[in-house]
């Protein structure tokens, strides 16, 4: 399993988030995010949104960084992603 991490730009509730995902396993995903400390209620669907002061730690941790269009690359090749028409 790889898990990857953008870059924290998306602004909201006064900070920047960025998207911690896998690439293959979502249980493997759930598993990284709670040994980091990534609240379950940050959880949407096929990614978590983590805070721009949490990027050290998950990449410390085995996180690979990689750009916005990367990860979402590597997110639909994986069968994860949900589209956004099913987002409801």
């Amino acid at each position: 399993m790889t898990v990857l991490v953008d870059d924290p730009i998306w602004p909201a509730h006064g900070r920047l988030w960025a998207h911690l995902v896998s690439d293959t396993d979502l249980d493997e995903l759930h598993a990284f995010a709670l040994a980091q400390g990534v609240p379950a209620r940050a959880f949407d669907r096929d990614h978590y949104d983590v805070p721009d002061e949490m990027l050290t730690r998950l990449i410390a941790a085995g996180a690979e960084h990689v750009g916005g269009k990367e990860l979402v690359r590597r997110l639909i090749a994986s069968g994860l992603r949900v589209p956004a028409r099913d987002r409801g």
